[in-house]
């Protein structure tokens, strides 16, 4: 594919803060430079801003999860339209559904059909299969290759692996006040980043809260994001009698900022497609205690850069905070190894040639 007569849209259901949102946004960089044209389509969110910062159009559309019929006519509508008018050569989908209306639409005759999957799931099997036939797949890691090959048999020769990445901190930090006070407090800070939701796992954190102080009494404990369990996470906290030693920072856009000044990250989800919250860790040389589910596996080397433990264990997590908090030889070894891992494995660089490749490599 020559890449310089192409205009390329990306698909995807939303543009707020998440994952693939990211990814859809470092795709945009990666590929402005080098294409004729970039369009993005979906149902908005924070991130559209970004997007005009960086001369990219945006369009609306519909939330693609709606199946009313006056939705999907009007999505048919719009796309067919967004398709014609801005002369697409590509369509680049990031959601299951995106990649749906393609098919449905039998737009890959037309243009050339990639899709990003950024999860693993084990439902709407025969939509799946549809969806993706006629696609070039790629997944953002092993596990979620596997999930395709296995759980829905689309064909292993069609999806290429391409890992997330996240850019390189510039090293400019500003200090979170209230995590310098606690330093200057002689505490040691632990911190679990991403949205409030099922997925996170967040309960189980502050069920490791108890015991870990119990051992390491210095230990304070913050929860960065947003999400609809924000009120049961903080009833939880009182109810356990944590909310002295745990802190809610609400959403931060300066996760790599906020991570270089923890002492130690914990990831406690109960599914990941290729999860950033490790990597953008790993970025700043910091070490992390994860559970080991789907796509983190492939990121966090148990006893190596990090330690792994069994999702929904907060006794685990405990056990491994305490470990890491009390073993500061150790701790460095893992941040030195975690700083390693994402060079070599999980860089921007590294995401950037490995689309780039591929799209080349298109026929």
């Amino acid at each position: 594919m020559n890449l310089q007569e192409q205009n390329i849209l990306f698909f995807t259901r939303t543009m707020k803060l998440g994952g693939t949102e990211n990814v859809v946004l470092q795709l945009c960089e990666i590929f402005k430079p080098c294409v004729n044209k970039i369009v993005v389509c979906s149902c908005g969110g924070v991130n559209v801003e970004k997007l005009t910062a960086m001369g990219i159009k945006h369009i609306q559309i519909n939330d693609i999860e709606e199946k009313s019929i006056p939705s999907i006519l009007n999505t048919i509508k719009v796309l067919k339209k967004i398709v014609k008018e801005e002369n697409i050569t590509v369509i680049h989908t990031h959601h299951r559904m995106a990649a749906f209306y393609v098919s449905m639409l039998r737009l890959y005759k037309k243009c050339v059909f990639v899709n990003t999957s950024h999860n693993t799931f084990t439902d709407k099997r025969g939509l799946t299969r549809f969806a993706y036939k006629h696609g070039n797949l790629i997944a953002c890691g092993k596990m979620v290759k596997k999930n395709l090959v296995d759980v829905y048999g689309l064909p292993e020769k069609q999806i290429t692996v391409i890992h997330n990445a996240v850019k390189p901190f510039d090293g400019n930090i500003v200090e979170d006040p209230l995590i310098k006070q606690l330093h200057i407090n002689g505490n040691f800070v632990v911190g679990n980043i991403g949205r409030l939701s099922e997925q996170k796992g967040m309960e189980y954190f502050i069920e490791a809260i108890p015991k870990i102080i119990n051992k390491c009494p210095n230990a304070k404990f913050v929860i960065a994001g947003s999400g609809e369990d924000e009120a049961k996470l903080k009833k939880l906290s009182l109810e356990l009698k944590v909310d002295d030693f745990l802190y809610f920072l609400g959403y931060r856009s300066d996760v790599q900022n906020l991570m270089s000044q923890l002492d130690l990250i914990v990831l406690s989800s109960l599914w990941e497609g290729l999860p950033l919250t490790p990597i953008e860790a790993f970025s700043v040389g910091k070490t992390i205690v994860a559970t080991a589910v789907d796509g983190t596996v492939e990121i966090v080397t148990d006893d190596v850069d990090g330690c792994l433990v069994k999702e929904r264990d907060s006794n685990q997590i405990s056990d491994k905070v305490i470990y890491l908090l009390s073993s500061p030889k150790k701790k460095k070894s893992f941040e030195e190894e975690a700083q390693k891992t994402y060079f070599e494995e999980f860089s921007f660089d590294k995401l950037s040639k490995g689309y780039t490749e591929y799209y080349r490599g298109i026929e």
